[in-house]
């Protein structure tokens, strides 16, 4: 490195505090062969706005005053996150935690979402502080063999997510069309959604933004349309938000209620989508205030993906809970279900509850190709065009969906044990997203001072153990079920151990990463907290 560079890196460094290892001009061409987010042309610029003279000329080692323009700037990527939450299967567990466990299971909601909110701020502190989302990282941080698995792991849960989302789709088709379109048909309208997605991208990442925001509006006002209608109880339904209430027959309803709201696909989406900000990362200021905003735009996210949920669980809870359609209700019914029982409005209910689902549907499965895109591209380092990479992501999810559509299209039962079989899909990936995240947040070689304390870091793994813990609980419940026979029980123990010992292999990792980026890593070009 010239020694020129190497002063004028000193100085920098002494008078804004910088948070990593800092390239030098030798290594722009790596830079350039290297996979990003997003390109610096497509970024939104926020730097400067609403910023006096005086302001922009400080170093920033400390946060610039709030700004209700820079907020409005920064809000965008925690409501493309939250569509994760609200997405057809999500919508699914709440209307048969509803159904079966009533107003019961509210409190439990309201946590879930909290802990939900905690785990995708780390992923954004990650993609803020570092300037790379967490699959980048990890082709970077892990051997090749464990970055091509955790690849593999991480694509398995999107298709399992997707195929949720498609059918979700799907089957709001058929109600919109009064049964003239089937599920198959259905399918290959939502599959068009890529080419929707592509559309929109080319105007900007603020217009695809705000047609989500369009989407998530829809559902909120259709599902609270709803909530209208129906009339439950307020006092029921403050009472299961405030009061802690679990039985041994919900005991399922809780653990999908949980289990549900960590998406291994949007722990990866959520720290890229932060990166679509221009923050100068190389100043602590500037880092500490992005972070801040998102902080808020994405708490307000998820209160309003809470308030969509608590809509959909007390409908269902005031309509059929202690009934004896309460263990039968699913997707594919719910709707004539309320039609049946609440169909006597200006509306048809059963069209409210269409467009919602419709709305739900499609806005997941465009961020589950958004996902795709990012997930593909961090951890093999594909430097492809974005229609090509958009319709392999989503040929991943259409094909096997096409197939299911077409061999579970007239079979409710049999549609509702291959969801229960893509719940367990992505249940058992669910480590593979939330090690690596606290494995890497914890890192001070990587995220200088914003490395998580000790507080933070106790409370998160804490919660990772609690959601790996409720969904092994599904998992061995499910396979007590459904294993039966010595060869698959062999298959199934043998896969279980090679399992477990992966999991081990991340958790020890962790240490022997610090120590081997801190030998390839020249102490003055680390972050520092001082």
């Amino acid at each position: 490195m010239p020694a020129k560079y190497s002063q004028q890196l000193r100085e920098e460094e002494e008078a804004t505090g910088s948070l990593l290892p800092t390239r030098s001009p030798d290594s722009e061409e790596e830079k350039d062969d290297t996979e990003t987010a997003f390109e610096s042309s497509e970024k939104v610029v926020v730097v400067g706005v609403d910023e006096g003279e005086s302001i922009q000329n400080k170093d920033f080692s400390t946060v610039p005053p709030f700004s209700w323009k820079k907020l409005w700037l920064f809000t965008g990527p925690g409501f493309l996150m939250s569509i994760a939450f609200l997405d057809p299967g999500n919508l699914e567990g709440d209307l048969q935690s509803g159904a079966i466990a009533g107003y019961s299971l509210l409190w439990l909601l309201m946590w879930a979402t909290i802990m939900g909110l905690l785990i995708q701020m780390l992923s954004a502190r990650l993609g803020v502080a570092t300037g790379r989302h967490l699959a980048e990282l990890c082709r970077e941080e892990y051997p090749s063999w464990a970055g091509y698995l955790l690849w593999i792991m991480t694509e398995l849960a999107l298709i399992g997510a997707d195929i949720q989302e498609v059918i979700g789709s799907a089957i709001a088709i058929k109600i919109l069309s009064n049964g003239i379109l089937p599920l198959w048909a259905g399918v290959v309208i939502t599959a068009s959604d890529c080419f929707i997605f592509l559309f929109l991208e080319n105007y900007g990442v603020r217009k695809l933004e705000a047609v989500f925001a369009v989407l998530i509006g829809t559902m909120a006002i259709s599902f609270a349309w709803m909530f209208g209608e129906t009339k439950p109880s307020g006092k029921e339904l403050l009472i299961g938000v405030v009061v802690p209430k679990l039985s041994s027959r919900t005991i399922r309803q809780a653990v999908g209620v949980v289990g549900c709201v960590i998406m291994p696909h949007n722990v990866y989406l959520h720290s890229a989508l932060v990166q679509s900000r221009k923050v100068e990362t190389h100043k602590r200021g500037r880092v500490q205030e992005a972070l801040n905003y998102y902080t808020i735009e994405s708490t307000a996210a998820l209160a309003i993906s809470f308030m969509i949920n608590l809509f959909v669980t007390t409908v269902f809870a005031k309509g059929f809970y202690g009934t004896d359609k309460a263990d039968s209700i699913g997707l594919v019914n719910a709707g004539q279900y309320l039609q049946e029982k609440y169909g006597r409005g200006k509306f048809p209910i059963l069209y409210i509850w269409g467009i919602g689902l419709l709305a739900a549907g499609q806005s997941s499965t465009i961020t589950g190709t958004y996902a795709g895109q990012f997930i593909m591209g961090g951890f093999l380092n594909l430097r492809l065009k974005k229609w090509l990479r958009s319709l392999i992501t989503r040929s991943f999810a259409i094909v096997p969906t096409i197939i299911v559509a077409l061999v579970f299209d007239s079979s409710e039962s049999t549609l509702d044990v291959l969801n229960e079989w893509l719940n367990v899909l992505q249940s058992v990936q669910i480590p593979f997203a939330l090690i690596p995240l606290l494995c890497l947040v914890s890192k001070e070689e990587l995220m200088g001072s914003f490395k998580i304390g000790r507080t933070l870091k106790t409370s998160a793994w804490l919660v990772a153990a609690l959601v790996i813990l409720i969904n092994g609980y599904l998992l061995l419940d499910f396979f007590s079920l459904e294993v039966n026979g010595v060869l698959f029980g062999s298959f199934v123990c043998a896969a279980t151990a090679a399992y477990v010992a992966f999991i081990v292999y991340l958790i020890s990792r962790g240490s022997i990463v610090s120590t081997w980026f801190s030998h390839i890593c020249p102490k003055s070009l680390m972050a520092s907290g001082n």
